[in-house]
């Protein structure tokens, strides 16, 4: 992990395998920390890997970040509770599948 709190990965989506544990999280607080991520999302499940991504230079949330749970089935019950909110703002989620599906070219 950086020490900004996001976490520095090497490649693309386009070259790391689907994880149906990984969530895209948007709507977040310029406010949210890894910290206030993990600990509102855990108690949905284990989680293994959370970040916020921010801005390189301002160093800045960008408001939006990523959870991956350990077990896929913890992502069924994110999903399961219609609305969910963190440090005053309401968040809202895609399935890492879909979100990185959106990210490809069509062929």
């Amino acid at each position: 992990m950086d020490g900004d709190g996001s976490q520095a990965t090497s490649g693309s989506p386009n070259d790391t395998q689907h994880d149906p544990g990984k969530m895209f999280i948007g709507g977040l607080s310029w406010q949210t920390s890894p910290d206030s991520l993990r600990d509102y999302f855990s108690k949905f499940g284990e989680i293994r890997e959370c970040m916020v991504m921010r801005d390189p230079t301002t160093k800045r949330s960008r408001g939006f970040g990523f959870v991956t749970f350990a077990d896929a089935a913890s992502v069924d019950k994110v999903l399961a509770q219609p609305r969910h909110e963190l440090d005053s703002k309401t968040v809202r989620f895609l399935i890492y599948k879909l979100y990185r599906h959106a990210l490809l070219p069509s062929s």
